[in-house]
């Protein structure tokens, strides 16, 4: 096997790579990235260093299967709402972006280590551009399903990229708020108000006609 082939994931890999991400998000996020160690991951997690360069050449190559791990957990939780969801019971653009935020939540512990690597990573080009492919995977998907709630609210999206990159663009700015003071309802109100308004920014008034 070569340096550049995939790893055969195995059911012991998986289960040995869930760990090490159980384990790296808790250090990453109680100690800070590029603070913890391998060694410090491997203690954590139960495993030696030998387990964690089996699955990973390094700490950041571990950060992004956490992330790719994570996103496929969004997408997944967005399905299973859209899934889940009455659309035709779906009547306000308050409605959506209510079952949006209930999808994509808010994770004190994961914002804190995505705010730390995605500072790291700018200083690297080559982590800037594999960060960016990913972020639009979640876009386009996001987009999709987007257009699914917003039929039953009477709008459309002439650009449901660009919505969906502006509703990313304010979750990122409102998470912040909302995690600094968790017990005061009025930063998640503001969020909430927030992803209406660009809601109807970026959206039309449906005319019914097939997209």
């Amino acid at each position: 096997m070569t340096g550049t082939e995939p790893k055969r994931l195995t059911k012991r890999r998986v289960e040995t790579r869930r760990r090490l991400h159980q384990a790296a998000l808790e250090e990453f996020a109680e100690r800070g990235f590029g603070v913890v160690t391998v060694e410090q991951v491997c203690a954590a997690a139960g495993f030696t260093r030998g387990a964690f360069y089996s699955n990973f050449d390094s700490l950041d190559e571990l950060f992004l299967s956490m992330w790719e791990d994570r996103s496929q957990v969004l997408l997944a939780d967005l399905h299973e709402v859209l899934a889940a969801v009455d659309l035709g019971a779906v009547r306000s653009v308050r409605q959506v972006v209510e079952l949006m935020d209930q999808a994509v939540g808010l994770d004190d512990a994961w914002y804190r280590v995505t705010a730390e690597f995605s500072a790291h990573a700018l200083r690297d080009p080559a982590l800037r551009r594999v960060m960016a492919a990913r972020e639009e995977a979640i876009v386009a998907t996001l987009a999709s399903v987007l257009q699914s709630f917003l039929r039953g609210a009477g709008r459309r999206a002439e650009d449901p990229q660009a919505l969906a990159l502006a509703l990313v663009a304010v979750h990122d700015g409102t998470s912040l708020q909302c995690l600094t003071e968790p017990d005061d309802p009025r930063p998640r109100l503001r969020r909430l108000d927030l992803f209406e308004r660009v809601v109807f920014a970026y959206t039309a008034e449906s005319t019914g006609d097939s997209e």
